[in-house]
């Protein structure tokens, strides 16, 4: 069975930096997509950033381009998810995916089977 195991949430001033992993478990050998995904107060569930276990391309979301970095251990399945320049519009609750496959990187929620538990974010301002 695929697991996900998430975790480094917390709280942070705004232009303060954190940083989420996120441990996978049953994909064996296979290449796979870990995605990030958050749900503010009040909204919808967004891609954050996206990764391949292939090649390590990567997608970000707009609002967090150039802020936020995505990146994969291999050796250790796990991604990261480093957060820095925070912004209080970043607070929500942050959940990786994880989807099998290498055809293409999957950058929507919908595309991803496995999912972890979420962790909280709050940034103040």
């Amino acid at each position: 069975d695929v697991q996900l195991q998430a975790s480094g949430g917390g709280s942070a001033q705004a232009g303060g930096s954190l940083r989420l992993s996120c441990a996978a478990s049953g994909f064996g050998r296979e290449a796979y997509n870990i995605g990030w995904f958050r749900r503010a107060p009040g909204k919808e569930r967004e891609t954050v950033a996206c990764i391949s276990s292939s090649d390590g391309s990567t997608h970000y979301n707009y609002d967090v381009k150039g802020r936020f970095t995505i990146s994969i251990d291999n050796a250790k399945n796990t991604a990261y998810l480093q957060m820095n320049s925070l912004k209080p519009e970043d607070t929500g609750v942050y959940y990786c995916a994880a989807v099998p496959g290498l055809l293409y990187l999957r950058v929507g929620a919908a595309e991803y089977d496995y999912w972890g538990q979420g962790t909280q974010v709050t940034v103040s301002s």
